[in-house]
C-alpha cells in the first residue's frame, strides 16, 4: 500500500490489485460511517486505487491509514443485486471460440459466477465488475462499434459491464438486459455502486433476437470508445 498526496487536500491510496482496492474502499466507508475516520469529503474508488478527496489533514489521514490491517472481502460481503440477462449478444460466438466452449456454456459460466463492482466510470451508471477468472478474460474488439445498444452485457479483459445507454464501445457483447442502470429519479441514481455484488440470471431468448444480433455485428467500424 502506497500513500500519495494529491493537491493540497486529497490522498491517493495505491494498492497492488483490484481486490485490495475493493477491500480498502469498503473498510474506509465502514469506518467513515462509524465515525472513526478523520474527516473526508468524498471517497472515490479506481481500478487499484482509492482517492480520499477533501481531507481535513492529509498528514493525519496518512498516519491513520498506515496503522490499518485490512482483511480480504468475504464472498458474502456487500449488497447483492440480481440482473436478468438474455445471452444473445452479437459476440457470443466469438467469446465461445475464445473460451473453447459452446455458446450455451458461455451463458452457464458467466451466470454461475458472482461479481463485485470494483469501480464506476465511462458513462454514468457503467460499473466495472470483477469475478471471471483468468482463463475467461477476453480482449476488446479490434474495431469498436459506433453504437452499442443500452442494456448490452459485455466483457473486456477481466471485467464484465453493462452499457447504461447507447454509446460507442469496443467490448465483447454476450447478452442484453432490460434493467435500468441509471435513473435520475431514483436515489441513488446508479443501480450498481462500488462494492455491490452482482449475479446474472439467465432468461429465455426469443427468436426475433437474431435480427438485432446481426445488426450489432455489422455496426463495428469507426468511432472512438472508452468501454
Amino acid at each position: 500500500m502506497r500513500l500519495n498526496p494529491v493537491g493540497a487536500d486529497s490522498l491517493l491510496v495505491d494498492l497492488d490489485t483490484p481486490e485490495e482496492a475493493q477491500a480498502w474502499h469498503v473498510q474506509i466507508l465502514n469506518r467513515r460511517s462509524a465515525g472513526t475516520l478523520p474527516p473526508v469529503r468524498e471517497v472515490v474508488p479506481g481500478e487499484k486505487t482509492v482517492l480520499l478527496y477533501g481531507v481535513g489533514d492529509v498528514d493525519v489521514m496518512a498516519a491513520e491509514l498506515r496503522h490499518w490491517s485490512v482483511p480480504t472481502l468475504t464472498a458474502d460481503s456487500g449488497p447483492l443485486v440480481e440482473i436478468p440477462v438474455r445471452y444473445d449478444g452479437a459476440d457470443l460466438p466469438a467469446v465461445a471460440e475464445l473460451w473453447g466452449v459452446t455458446e450455451h456454456d458461455v451463458a452457464g459460466i458467466h451466470s454461475s459466477t458472482q461479481y463485485r463492482v470494483a469501480f464506476c466510470g465511462f458513462v454514468p451508471g457503467f460499473a466495472y465488475m470483477l469475478g471471471l477468472q483468468e482463463p475467461y478474460h477476453v480482449p476488446r474488439k479490434a474495431e469498436p462499434r459506433t453504437s452499442v445498444p443500452a442494456g448490452s452485457v459485455a466483457l473486456a479483459g477481466p471485467y464484465t459491464g453493462i452499457y447504461p445507454r447507447a454509446s460507442p464501445g469496443g467490448w465483447q457483447l454476450i447478452g442484453t438486459t432490460d434493467v435500468c442502470l441509471w435513473d435520475m429519479e431514483r436515489d441513488p441514481a446508479a443501480l450498481l455502486a462500488p462494492g455491490t455484488r452482482v449475479r446474472f440470471i439467465p432468461q429465455p431468448v426469443s427468436r426475433d433476437r437474431g435480427a438485432s444480433k446481426r445488426t450489432a455485428q455489422a455496426d463495428t467500424k469507426g468511432g472512438r470508445h472508452n468501454a
